[in-house]
Parts: C-alpha cells; sequence; structure tokens
C-alpha cells in the first residue's frame, strides 16, 4: 500500500509531507483549495508524462518521493527482483523535474526508464476517473478482472502452457523449413564431401609421417653417394683413417713397452679402431638396405598434395581433415533425418494445437459464466449508485482470426447502458466520467478478494449525485477499504464521513504567494470539517450535530 508522500516545490506545494494508513482515506477541501495536486504529484512517480509549468516558484525544480509498503504484493516484488531493482518490503519511487522540462525516475535510488516506473505503478496503484490511470478501459485489464474473479488461474496456466508448446514447435518447423530450398543440394554436396574425405582413410599424425618420409626418398641418390664417400675416407682407400690409425698404433706399441705411461693412449687408438670399424659396418648395412625408389617417392607427394589440396577446399589444416570429416557426417545425418523430423513436429503441431483449443474454449466457457455473475452483480450496485437505468454487460466472443495466444482465443469487452432504452457500447463511448468512475467501483467492490492492486484512488466518485446515493457510495468505498487502501477525492460529505481517516487540503496566500497543505484530521477537527462540506462558510450547532452523528453512524 502507499505509505508516505514527500513533495516538494511542486505546482503550488512548497513542501509536503504526509503518512497515509490502511483502510479508506477521505480527501476533502474547498473548491480550488489543490486537492488534484496530490494526484498529479502521486501521478508523476507512477509515469505519467512531466510538466516544466508544475515547477514551483522556490526553486529550478521539483521533487517527489513516495513510499509502499509491498510486503503483501508479490507482483511487485518479483518485477522489481526481474529488474535487479530488489526492495526488502519497501519501494520507493522518486521523480525529478527540472524546469527545462527534463525530468528523471528512480526506483530504489537507481536511476530507471520513465516506462519502467509506468509498469511498476499499474502494479501498485489504480487511478479511477478522469485521470490517466483508468485500467478499466483497456481490453487486458478487463479480461483480467474476469480470470481473477472467476479464479481462474489453474486454467490460464495450462492454455500459457500449451501455447509455449505451439510455438516451441513452430519455431522447430521454421527452421527446419527455412533450409528446404536447398536442402537437395547441401545434400548432394555432403554426400560427396563425406565420401571423398572417406576415401583418403587419413589419421591426423599421417601429414607427419608423410612429410618425413618424402624427405627422406628425396635425398635417398645423395645420402647413398655419401655413404660411399665416408666409406673409403674411413676404411677402403690406402690412405684411409682406418690404415692411418691402425700404422699408428703399431708403432705406438713398440714404445709402449718401454714406458708403461703410454698404455691410456694406446688403450684409446685401439679402441678407435673398433669405433671405425663399427661406424663404416653400420653405413654398410644402411647402404645394402636403402634403395632409391622414385615410385614411392611420386606416390607419397602425390598424397600429400591431395591432403594439403582437400584441406584448403574446407579452410582447415591437414592433420585437422578427420575432424572435418566427423563434422560432415554430423550434419549429413541431420539433413537425412529433417525430413522424417519435419513431418514428426507438424504431426505434434497438430496434436498441441487441438490440446491447446480445447482449453482455450473450456477457459471461455469459464469466462462466460463468470462474466453473466460479475456483470449481474456490478449493475446491481451501479443502479444503487445513481444509475437506477444502469446496466453492465460484459461481452465474451471469440477473435474471428482464431489467432492463439498466451491468455486464451477470447475477446473481452466491458460495456454499459445508462438507460434502458439506449444500446451497449464500450465503457469509454457511452459512460461520463462520473459514471465511468461509479461503474469501476462497483466492479471493484464485487472484484475485491480478487483483485490483485493495493491501492485503489477514486478520483470524484462521486460526481453528479448527493444525498443517500452519495452515502451509498461512501459505505461502497468504506466497504472496499476493509479489503484494501482506498483513497477519495470527494466534496460530499455522505462520502467523507464514511472514510477511515480524512485528509483536509487547504490554501492559503501569504505575503503575495499562494501555497497548499494537506493535513490529517482527528477528532473535533473531522467533524468541523465535515460541518463545512454540509453547511457552507457558516458552522451552526446543527450542522456540527448533523456531521457527529454522520461520524456515529459510519462507525
Amino acid at each position: 500500500m502507499l505509505s508516505h508522500i514527500h513533495i516538494r516545490n511542486f505546482a503550488i506545494v512548497d513542501e509536503l509531507e504526509l503518512e497515509l494508513r490502511a483502510g479508506m482515506g477521505a480527501l476533502t477541501g474547498e473548491t480550488g483549495a489543490g486537492k488534484s495536486i496530490l494526484l498529479d504529484a502521486l501521478g508523476l512517480c507512477l509515469g505519467d508524462r512531466a510538466d516544466s509549468d508544475a515547477v514551483g516558484p522556490a526553486e529550478d525544480r521539483s521533487e517527489i518521493n513516495v513510499s509502499f509498503d509491498i510486503s503483501d504484493v508479490p507482483a511487485a516484488g518479483e518485477w522489481l527482483a526481474e529488474q535487479a531493482l530488489d526492495a526488502d518490503g519497501e519501494c520507493l519511487l522518486r521523480r525529478v523535474v527540472q524546469r527545462n522540462g527534463r525530468s528523471q525516475a528512480f526506483i530504489n535510488g537507481r536511476p530507471v526508464p520513465l516506462q519502467s516506473l509506468s509498469e511498476l505503478g499499474e502494479l501498485l496503484v489504480d487511478i479511477h476517473g478522469q485521470h490517466a490511470h483508468q485500467s478499466l478501459m483497456k481490453r487486458d485489464a478487463q479480461r483480467e478482472i474476469i480470470d481473477r474473479y472467476g479464479r481462474h488461474e489453474g486454467l490460464l496456466q495450462r492454455v500459457a502452457g500449451l501455447y509455449r508448446d505451439c510455438q516451441q514447435t513452430r519455431r522447430e518447423i521454421r527452421e527446419l523449413e527455412g533450409g528446404q530450398e536447398d536442402y537437395q543440394d547441401r545434400l548432394d554436396l555432403l554426400r560427396f564431401q563425406v565420401g571423398e574425405l572417406d576415401a583418403l582413410d587419413m589419421t591426423a599424425e599421417e601429414i607427419e609421417s608423410l612429410d618425413a618420409e618424402q624427405r627422406r626418398l628425396a635425398s635417398a641418390g645423395e645420402t647413398l653417394e655419401a655413404c660411399q664417400q665416408i666409406l673409403s675416407m674411413l676404411y677402403e682407400d690406402d690412405s684411409s683413417a682406418q690404415s692411418g690409425l691402425s700404422a699408428a698404433t703399431r708403432r705406438l706399441e713398440d714404445f709402449a713397452e718401454l714406458d708403461a705411461n703410454l698404455d691410456n693412449a694406446l688403450q684409446l687408438f685401439n679402441e678407435s679402431l673398433v669405433r671405425v670399424e663399427e661406424g663404416c659396418n653400420a653405413l654398410r648395412h644402411y647402404a645394402d638396405n636403402t634403395e632409391v625408389d622414385p615410385a614411392r617417392l611420386q606416390w607419397v607427394e602425390d598424397r600429400i598434395g591431395t591432403l594439403h589440396d582437400l584441406a584448403r577446399k574446407h579452410r582447415v589444416a591437414p592433420e585437422a581433415l578427420p575432424q572435418r570429416l566427423e563434422e560432415l557426417k554430423d550434419e549429413l545425418e541431420r539433413l537425412e533425418n529433417a525430413e522424417s523430423r519435419l513431418l514428426e513436429l507438424r504431426q505434434q503441431l497438430g496434436e498441441r494445437e487441438n490440446d491447446y483449443r480445447a482449453a482455450a474454449v473450456e477457459l471461455s466457457y469459464a469466462r462466460q459464466r463468470t462474466a453473466t455473475d460479475l456483470g449481474d452483480r456490478a449493475t446491481e450496485i451501479i443502479q444503487q449508485l445513481g444509475m437506477p437505468g444502469g446496466e453492465v454487460y460484459i461481452r465474451i466472443e471469440m477473435a474471428e482470426d482464431g489467432k492463439i495466444s498466451p491468455t486464451g482465443l477470447d475477446n473481452v469487452q466491458f460495456e454499459v447502458r445508462t438507460n434502458p432504452d439506449r444500446p451497449f457500447g464500450p465503457l469509454n463511448r457511452v459512460a461520463s466520467g462520473g459514471e465511468l468512475s461509479r461503474i469501476g467501483l462497483a466492479l471493484e467492490v464485487v472484484s475485491a478478494h480478487a483483485t490483485l492492486i493495493p491501492t485503489l484512488i477514486f478520483d470524484e466518485a462521486d460526481t453528479g449525485i448527493g444525498g443517500a446515493v452519495a452515502e451509498v457510495v461512501g459505505r461502497k468505498l468504506r466497504e472496499l477499504g476493509e479489503m484494501r487502501q482506498v483513497l477519495c477525492v470527494t466534496h460530499l460529505p455522505q462520502v467523507a464521513a464514511q472514510a477511515h481517516h480524512q485528509l483536509q487540503v487547504t490554501k492559503a496566500t501569504v505575503d503575495g504567494t499562494t501555497r497548499t497543505d494537506v493535513r490529517p484530521l482527528e477528532g473535533k477537527e473531522r467533524t468541523e470539517e465535515l460541518a463545512r462540506m454540509l453547511g457552507g462558510v457558516e458552522i451552526t450547532e446543527n450542522t456540527l450535530r448533523h456531521a457527529q452523528e454522520m461520524l456515529e453512524r459510519a462507525g
């Protein structure tokens, strides 16, 4: 509910701070005192467009802060959580309007777009009358009243779930159908590419092995020639290293017998002779087992060329070709299964649409039953509220185009006629501002047990009525205030007397400056205000006594 309002430099309000309570509150004051200013300021915090003319003379900007207790408003809490604007049971809305026309909006201290204030405001406050927050005029709001009053939550959830299933199936069908034009071409290409890569029968390591073999085969002739030259140099020529080393070793043996200090050198030379012989034997073995093979070299080079060509074709590295083959196989499998999947999805969509329509028709029948009951009860109340020939009719019709939606197939429209000889018509075309307020009041009273908006404001719901009818209006507002917070702008004492608490709007001019103030009334002050409303400027004992009786009768 609305718990606190702070207004600064707005129109003719210098500064105003007001605590609000639960129940029905009446906002009263002399004509021209500025009762609408409070609603205008509240409207700014609910997303109304700013007017720089509303900025007061004291400063270059106006500032309005309003606080809501949302502990019992789960929809508002969920909205705030979705927007990362979480509040711990309390929500603060703030609007700053500059004299140049610019404005800023804040929720719980965080700057937000103006649209966010509007969205949240619709969950917190509903203003009935000639102001902008007339949700009763919106088709969606009318449908929601029907569904809340009829307690259709279970049916709505089922219809919404089936709608989501249908939409998901439609999306899958569109995705598959979107590729149908080049389906066969793509299928043929994939089959060719998979066959081509499959025929290679390669592994990721093959290219490295082929490169090494190519280098070996390409240099085989030169390598054998080098081996023969080395054998000649080391072993086979008369002047080979082996011959020279053997002669040197024999010469050293003669002297080693004379000096033992040469034994180590002699041992190393003997070992070198053995190593040279072993190395030459290894070279002979290599040369005996190595052939120059031009055919194998050509095959290896052709294989490498094929792998590189395919790698360029598929825009991958040669070693990534096996992975590319698996990707193409997966895509081919999906495409080959697409046709059967498409048939399956189309059949599934038909079944889901049938389930949806069955649930939507059930919801439509429930709405029609609810509409009859709600319309009859609302008619009874508006006739008590000074519209003796008025009737409310709630039209439920299935959409002609049969287009499905998450809320069903129905078009819901609240219609009214103000006299028995007039046809029914939409609320905004038939009802005047005052009549619209009373129709809204009737619907709110009837559906109060199911309505989720915690704060209702009635702006001049008593326009054009008086006497006993005004007292009925007051009683209905009080009845509504037992369930939710109600704030009523009124000039009728019969309505104000029914309020649980009363606020007085006053206007005064000091030193040439006009200022508006709002203050709560208690006890004697409230009785005097009601007496003023009853009898005008001069308050008599009779009007005071009458005012007191009205308060006592209201309870």
